[in-house]
Order: C-alpha cells, then structure tokens, then sequence
C-alpha cells in the first residue's frame, strides 16, 4: 500500500459525493499528502536493517493480514478463487515490480529522488489507456509530452544517470504500477478494502520468492530505528495512508482526492532534506517541476472530462493510481 507507491480506485469513477465536514476532509487530505509523502524516507530508513524484498514481504505480510482480518471480522466477503487468482497476477505488477523496485531503488538513490521518478506514473497509465482505445483530449497530449520530457531531463545528467540499478528500478515501478492499474479495470475483483488486502497476501508469496532469488536473509536483528520504520510503512502508509484516501473518494471530487499525485513528490522531497539530510541539485528540481506540471495538466483534463460512472473496483495498495507504492 505505498506509499506510498503505498495502491487503486479509479478516480473518474467513484462513487457519489457523500457530504462531509471541511475539517475531515482537511485531515483526510493532510494524512494522504504526510503519510504517503513520508513513506520514501521511511523505506530508506527501514533499509539500514532489512534487504529491500525481505522489508517490502514483511511490510506486506503484516499490513494485509491486519486489513483481511478486520475485514472478515467486520463481514466483508472473502475474495473467490477466482479473485485470488486475478489479485496474485496483479501483486506481480502492483506490489513486486512497483513497491519492491522502490525498495531496491532506494539502496542506491535517496528517497526524494525515488519519490520524484515516481511521479511519472500518470503519464505512462495516460499511454496505457491510449493503447488500450481512450483518446487523449488536447490538454492530455500536453500534459503526457511535458511530462516525459521531465522524465527525460531526470533520467540525463543527475544523480540517477548515475546510479543504473536504480534507474532501471525507478522506470520498472511506475510502468508497472500503471500497467497494473489500467489492467486491474477490466477484472473481477473484491471491494477495494479487500482487494487490496488479498493482493498484498498474495504478493508476500513472490516477495519472498524474490528475497530468495535475490540471495537475501538477515542475519543480525535490525535496529530498533529500522524496525520502527518499517511498522510506520505497514500503519501510516499501507493502512492509514490508503483508508483514508478511500474515504476521500468518497467525499470530494476525484481532482481533490488524486492531488496528492503532485504534492507528495515535493513533499518527499522536503522530508528528505529536512530530516533524512538529502541534497538535490537544480537539475533535480527542475525535473520534477516539469514532469509534475504535466500531471497537473493531466489530472486538470481527466476532472473536466470526468462523468458519473459505476463505483470503481482498483485495488493500488500504497498511493495509489497516480503513485506507485512507497
């Protein structure tokens, strides 16, 4: 869930608005954009003592098994077999190659700048969705060249040019995180709550095939500052993080509720300077304003386009359509 990138309900179909209080929403709003913002500098924390796939099957692991039992206490259906079958193809995509890349990412790159290469998901779910038959308004075909050029200009001469694993990992997530979103509409899947618990049990299963894979164990027992980054992941960014941006789909309009597509990105990018004492160049801030201008322009031409439909069935874990899983 996570983020953030963690997550995810489509926002041009929610539900209708349910009337609610300005300071609900104010909170509502304030958890999506703090907590979803702060989960990239949490995972690098939560990295100094556990290997990037073991932290994202543990995140995981106990984050969907905490949701599916609140879930079924409560007396939400349990996925059918074949809604399992769908959610273990869609872990592969939503939680391996988005949140786990993430976590890989972040052993070689700071967290703003994982937080801002992330932002590029919109623009490849725009691409996605045009293969797939939707045609881009005008303000779309801006928003998507804009976008990529920023991704481009990120990609060329800053700190990620440097680091190829993670460049490689920080355009696997937002592909996949976006692929997984566009395919996950034509699915059958649970209500989101448990869709997105079930597809973060089934993704514990591949998290740890991964791990294996990948030759990874823990050996000492983690820092007490590592643990606790890691169950701030599975509270504030998997649970916290993506009830409340259910709720707002519920209560606001979806241009609100998706704005943390462009907020989260600079706010990562404050957290990990203020606390996680990260450095960004010009270079870097430049990138990320352009590539946030055109999910801006993105986001402005979906809500004008936007017209009542069924409630959605996405099931991102961490952030959902516009972020992959931090």
């Amino acid at each position: 869930m996570a983020r953030r990138p963690d997550r995810e309900p489509d926002p041009m179909s929610a539900s209708p608005i349910k009337p609610a209080s300005a300071l609900a929403i104010g909170l509502a709003l304030a958890a999506v954009y703090v907590l979803w913002g702060s989960t990239y500098l949490a995972i690098r924390f939560a990295l100094q003592g556990y290997p990037p796939f073991l932290l994202a099957a543990i995140r995981m692991a106990l984050a969907g098994s905490l949701m599916y039992a609140v879930l079924r206490f409560r007396g939400t259906p349990p996925p059918t077999r074949k809604q399992w079958i769908v959610l273990a193809k869609l872990s592969i995509f939503m939680v391996v190659l988005s949140n786990a890349m993430v976590n890989l990412a972040e052993t070689q790159v700071g967290s703003g700048l994982a937080a801002i290469a992330v932002a590029s998901m919109p623009l490849f779910a725009g691409v996605f969705a045009m293969l797939r038959g939707r045609h881009p308004t005008r303000m779309e075909w801006a928003g998507l060249v804009i976008g990529f050029l920023g991704v481009i200009w990120l990609g060329i001469g800053g700190e990620l040019s440097g680091s190829p694993l993670g460049l490689v990992c920080l355009i696997i997530a937002p592909l996949a995180w976006a692929w997984g979103s566009i395919w996950s509409r034509d699915q059958d899947l649970p209500e989101p709550f448990m869709a997105a618990a079930g597809q973060m049990l089934a993704g514990t299963l591949w998290l740890v095939l991964a791990a294996l894979l990948h030759g990874e164990r823990i050996t000492t027992m983690p820092s007490a500052s590592a643990t606790a980054a890691m169950l701030y992941l599975v509270v504030a960014g998997s649970i916290f993080g993506f009830t409340a941006y259910i709720w707002l789909l519920h209560h606001v309009r979806p241009a609100l509720a998706t704005s943390y597509a462009y907020v989260n990105p600079p706010l990562a990018v404050l957290i990990g300077a203020l606390i996680g004492g990260e450095v960004f160049t010009q270079h870097d801030l430049g990138a990320m304003a352009v590539i946030l201008v055109g999910v801006v322009l993105i986001t402005l031409a979906k809500a004008r386009s936007a017209t009542p439909a069924k409630p959605a069935r996405e099931t991102n874990v961490d952030a959902p359509a516009e972020e992959p899983v931090a």
